[in-house]
């Protein structure tokens, strides 16, 4: 049982993390357009450090410039791109980065001084302290991914890429649980943490394959197979894009098969959601009605995003939703997990 002392602050801990955890769901919303602008390439060196000063010259510009066309993606996909025309580019792939530092220093610096006042109720430091090596390590994630395209592809890996969404999303889950259990412990002082039930950890499992298969879908420009739904070019199952894959190859490697995995395995993420939000609606209504909510929206914003050929408004609004979508089930799972 996790007490406060009377110089704990438990609910300006709770408040703080919230915080860093909008943080996060916009930065999820800006790696995703950086992906849908084909932006991710335009940096092709990581300074964690000196990276923070953008070029400010036409020397400086230009270098980056020689930099890009150096790698793959420039030679075979982007020849005769204009400085400007490089330089949009650049402004995502550089917002990205820097966003990610200025969420480090949301979390870091105030964990410190929180540290240093003894604010911090007991049992949560080493919580709070493996948030932020998660976060460091998702820093590192960006970068394996970014160096997968530098030398022989002419984009990243699209598994590296899935790796990389769902260490930010799962640390996302990971912060808003711990915002939920201190905001309790501040209403109650004597109450424990919440536990994640099989409910919860089955709708979470389930929801975040389906965010997976959405980073695939991402990473291989998969969205563009088609423009139908519910058929796929007039049929239901499209067959592999590459003849000869075998099996889980294909899950995995195929554009036609890995959107078709995504648009029907959100059934049964809905069905796993029901649930979930049924579980939770004689416990906090709130959580039931925000759970169905985010996934009517996400399945409506999916549908669009295919129907109008993949465009860049509405595929950045279904990220935010998925990212919303996680927020809202973390909360759920989060309420059940209570109930004790």
């Amino acid at each position: 049982m996790t007490t406060p002392t009377a110089s704990t602050r438990p609910r300006a801990l709770s408040n703080w993390l919230f915080a860093v955890a909008a943080l996060i769901v916009l930065m999820v919303v800006v790696g995703g357009i950086t992906r849908l602008t084909e932006s991710g390439l335009s940096i092709t060196q990581w300074k964690p450090i000196s990276g923070v000063i953008p070029p400010l010259n036409d020397a400086q510009w230009q270098a980056e410039f020689d930099n890009y066309k150096r790698i793959p993606e420039y030679q075979q996909l982007n020849q005769g791109m204009t400085l400007a025309g490089f330089k949009s580019i650049f402004f995502w792939e550089y917002f990205h980065r820097l966003l990610g530092r200025l969420i480090g220093l949301a979390f870091a610096l105030p964990l410190i001084w929180f540290a240093i006042k003894r604010q911090i109720p007991k049992g949560y430091g080493w919580r709070l302290v493996a948030l932020l090596a998660l976060g460091g390590f998702q820093g590192a994630i960006g970068w394996w991914m970014v160096k997968s395209g530098l030398s022989v592809r002419t984009d990243v890996s699209h598994l590296r890429l899935a790796t990389h969404l769902l260490v930010a999303l799962f640390t996302l889950a990971a912060i808003v649980w711990t915002a939920l259990d201190l905001r309790v412990l501040a209403r109650t002082p004597d109450a424990r943490p919440a536990r994640l039930t099989p409910l919860g950890a089955a709708a979470g499992l389930i929801l975040f394959f389906q965010l997976f298969y959405g980073a695939l879908v991402a990473g291989l420009n998969a969205g563009l197979v088609t423009d139908q739904w519910p058929l796929m070019n007039g049929r239901f199952f499209p067959g592999a894009t590459i003849e000869g894959r075998p099996f889980f190859d294909a899950l995995v490697n195929d554009p036609a098969i890995v959107h078709f995995v995504h648009r029907w395995w959100a059934w049964i993420a809905v069905a796993a959601l029901v649930l979930l939000a049924r579980a939770t609606r004689k416990l906090d209504r709130r959580a039931s009605i925000a759970i169905h909510s985010a996934f009517g929206t996400q399945i409506l914003l999916g549908i669009a995003t295919v129907m109008s050929g993949v465009n860049i408004e509405l595929a950045a609004l279904h990220q935010l939703t998925g990212a919303l979508l996680l927020v809202a089930t973390t909360w759920g799972a989060h309420v059940v997990g209570q109930r004790r």
